[in-house]
C-alpha cells in the first residue's frame, strides 16, 4: 500500500500539522489531517492538500492529538472547508461526572462541565462546527481504529486520571501546583553545556516531567504492508511506555519505518529506555539506518529538536529531519511530487549548550 506523510511548517513557533494519504488512483485514497497547528496553519493545510493531493472535497479523518492550541486551532478552518468523515478528539468536559470526585466540593457536574468548556474555547468551537455540519465526533482511546491507524494511548481510564492534572482544568485535590516546579527545573537546565560521543548519552532517564496534557496525547501506529508509521504528537515518557505495552499486546512493538519525534524534540518527552523499546538499542556508529524520524519545528526555534534528543535518535538508527520553514515528506510506493528536493538530516552534535 502506497502512502505519503507530510509534516507542514506551522510558522515561527513550534506546533504540529500533518497530512497523510494512502491508497492509489484506481481504488482511491484515504486521507487524514492530524493536528492543525495555529489558526493561519489551517489555510496552509488546505493549500497543501489542493496542490499535492488533487484538491479533494472530502477528508476521511480529522484527528486531534490533544487540546493544546498549537494543535487544535488550524483544524477549525480545515473542518469548515471540507466535508469530513469523522472528527476524532477527546473532550475533557464529557467526563465531568466521572472525575468530579477529584475536585473541590463547590462544583456540581454541570458547573464542572461549564468550567472545563470555558477553559477550552477553541476545542468547543471545533466541536460546535462539527456538530453544525453533522460530522460525527468520536473519542479515541487505546485500540480505537482510525482508518489504517491504531490508537495505542491513552486508555480511557488513563485519560480520566490525567484530566484533573491539566493546566486548564480547575484546581483539584490532585494538583495543588500545576507544572511550576517542572518549569523552574527546565529554566535552570538551559545553561548547561554538554559533550557527547557516540557511546556517551546525555539524554536523561528521569527528566523533569512533561505536562499532563502532553501525556494525554494520542499515540498512533499504522502498518502499510509491512512499513510502519508511529505518530507521537507531544506524548511524554509515560504515554510512550504505555503505548509500547499496548503495541506489544497486539504484536506491533517493533522498530517502525517512520516515527515522529514527540513535542518538537523536547528533552522531557523521551528517555533512553523509551527509545530502546520503540526504536531498538544503540547501533554501532556508521550502521545502516533502521528508519526515518520527522520533527515539527518552528522557523524561529533553532534550539529544537534538542541536540541530545536528535543524537539519541541517530544512535538508534533514525536520522532526524525537521520542518523549519518548509514542509517535508516521507513516502513509499507513491513517488515524489513536482518541486521536491532531498534534504539532509541533522548531524551528530558533540558539543552544545542547552
Amino acid at each position: 500500500m502506497g502512502y505519503q506523510i507530510d509534516f507542514l511548517s506551522v510558522g515561527e513557533s513550534n506546533g504540529d500539522a500533518i497530512c497523510i494519504r494512502h491508497g492509489d488512483a484506481f481504488s482511491g485514497y484515504t486521507m487524514y489531517v492530524v493536528d492543525g497547528g495555529y489558526g493561519p496553519t489551517g489555510q496552509k493545510i488546505i493549500d497543501h492538500i489542493n496542490a499535492y493531493y488533487g484538491a479533494p472535497k472530502f477528508i476521511d479523518h480529522v484527528v486531534l492529538s490533544h487540546a493544546d492550541n498549537d494543535h487544535v486551532a488550524g483544524l477549525i478552518k480545515v473542518v469548515e472547508h471540507y466535508d469530513v468523515g469523522t472528527v476524532w478528539m477527546n473532550r475533557p468536559w464529557r467526563f465531568s461526572a466521572e472525575i468530579i470526585g477529584a475536585f473541590h466540593g463547590n462544583f456540581t457536574v454541570d458547573g464542572l462541565t461549564k468550567a472545563i468548556r470555558d477553559a477550552y474555547p477553541l476545542l468547543v468551537q471545533l466541536e460546535d462546527l462539527a456538530n453544525k455540519k453533522g460530522i460525527p465526533i468520536r473519542d479515541a482511546f487505546t485500540y480505537t481504529q482510525i482508518g489504517a491507524f491504531t490508537v495505542l494511548a491513552p486508555t480511557r481510564q488513563r485519560y480520566l486520571e490525567l484530566i484533573p492534572k491539566f493546566d486548564r482544568t480547575p484546581t483539584s485535590y490532585v494538583t495543588p501546583v500545576k507544572g511550576f516546579l517542572a518549569k523552574i527545573g527546565e529554566a535552570v537546565k538551559q545553561l548547561a553545556h554538554f559533550f557527547e560521543t557516540w557511546g556517551s548519552e546525555a539524554l536523561e532517564e528521569n527528566p523533569s516531567p512533561t505536562s499532563a496534557s502532553n501525556e494525554s496525547c494520542l499515540v498512533q501506529i499504522a502498518d502499510f504492508n509491512g512499513r510502519t508509521a508511529l505518530l507521537t504528537a507531544d506524548a511524554g515518557p509515560d504515554a510512550l511506555h504505555r503505548a509500547a505495552d499496548a503495541a506489544y499486546a497486539i504484536g506491533m512493538l517493533a522498530p517502525p519505518t517512520f516515527v515522529q519525534v514527540p513535542h518538537h524534540g523536547s528533552r522531557r518527552n523521551v528517555t533512553p529506555s523509551v527509545l530502546d523499546r520503540w526504536l531498538g538499542t544503540v547501533l554501532p556508529e556508521g550502521s545502516t539506518p533502521r528508519g526515518t524520524a520527522f520533527c515539527c519545528v518552528g522557523a524561529n526555534k533553532p534550539d529544537y529538536p534538542r541536540r541530545r534528543v536528535s543524537n539519541a535518535y541517530l544512535r538508534r538508527g533514525y536520522p532526524v529531519f525537521k520542518t523549519d520553514n518548509s514542509w517535508i515528506c516521507h513516502y513509499s510506493e507513491m513517488g515524489g511530487r513536482s518541486g521536491m528536493q532531498p534534504i539532509a538530516p541533522l548531524p551528530f552534535y558533540s558539543n552544545y549548550s542547552e
